[in-house]
C-alpha cells in the first residue's frame, strides 16, 4: 500500500491496512510484535519509537499497530513524514482527537526547524491528551541530525523498539507465506534461486514478488525457475 497520510473512517479497513502489512503477515522480532500488539489493545498513554535499517518492516508493524487498534475500536491516524515536509503543523491540526498517532519516517524531517516545532507541539498535545504515539525513523533519537533539542529529549524517554533486517531463512519463510495466502505456488527450487540471483533488500524482493504473483496470474503459471527466468529476461 501507498503511504497514508491521513486515515478517514469512510475507507474500508483492508484499503487503509493491507493483508500483508498485518500482525500475523510479520515474520521474527516476537518481542517487538508482542510490545506493539499490546499498544494497539491499549494505545492510551503509550509512547514507543520503532528504529531499524531499511527493510526492516518498520512501516509494516506501524499499519499493523494501526489496523489492530482500529480493529479494537479505538480511532487512529498514520501519517508518513517523508511525504509531509514543509507540511506537517498544517497536517498535524485536530490529531490530538485520535486514540493513537503513529508517525512514520522521523529522519526525513530532522533538522527542518519548522516541521521540528510542529512535531515537538504535535507530541505535547498528545501526550497532554493521554493518546497513544508511535514513531518510526532508521535512526536512534540521538542519531538524528541536530535540531530542536526538546524534541530530541521527547524522542529519547519514548519506550524503544530495535528492528533487524531478516536473514535469509527469515525472507524465505516470508516470501513462502505471502505466497501461501495467495493460493500461489512457489516450488522450494525457484524460491532458492530467486534469493541467490535477486537482490535481497526486501522492499526489493517484494516488489519482485509482486511482479511474480501477477505474471504468474496472467500465464496461469507456476512460480518455477524457467518462469522466473522468463519473467526477469522481460524485464
Amino acid at each position: 500500500m501507498a503511504d497514508v497520510e491521513a486515515l478517514g473512517p469512510q475507507l474500508p479497513l483492508a484499503l487503509r491496512f493491507p493483508p500483508d502489512q498485518r500482525f500475523d503477515a510479520f515474520v521474527g522480532m516476537p518481542a517487538a510484535r508482542a510490545q506493539l500488539e499490546a499498544c494497539a489493545a491499549s494505545p492510551a498513554g503509550q509512547a514507543l519509537y520503532v528504529q531499524g535499517p531499511a527493510a526492516s518492516g518498520k512501516t509494516h508493524l506501524l499499519l499493523a499497530t494501526c489496523a489492530a487498534a482500529e480493529a479494537q475500536g479505538h480511532a487512529v491516524a498514520y501519517l508518513s513524514l517523508a511525504r509531509l515536509r514543509g507540511r506537517l503543523a498544517a497536517a498535524a491540526e485536530g490529531l490530538e482527537h485520535a486514540d493513537l498517532v503513529a508517525l512514520d519516517d522521523i529522519d526525513a524531517i530532522a533538522g527542518d526547524g519548522a516541521d521540528e516545532l510542529a512535531l515537538f507541539d504535535l507530541h505535547n498535545r498528545l501526550r497532554d491528551a493521554g493518546r497513544g504515539l508511535l514513531y518510526a525513523a532508521r535512526e536512534t533519537p540521538e542519531g538524528l541530525p541536530p535540531g530542536l533539542p526538546d524534541l530530541r529529549s521527547r524522542l529519547a524517554h519514548c519506550t524503544r523498539i530495535a528492528l533487524q533486517p531478516l536473514d535469509d531463512v527469515g525472507r524465505a519463510r516470508l516470501l513462502r507465506e505471502r505466497a501461501a495466502a495467495r493460493g500461489l505456488a512457489f516450488e522450494d527450487a525457484a524460491l532458492e534461486w530467486m534469493l541467490r540471483r535477486c537482490s535481497r533488500d526486501l522492499r526489493s524482493l517484494t516488489a519482485l514478488f509482486e511482479r511474480l504473483d501477477h505474471a504468474s496470474l496472467v500465464a496461469q503459471r507456476r512460480l518455477t525457475v524457467p518462469f522466473l527466468r522468463q519473467v526477469l529476461a522481460a524485464d
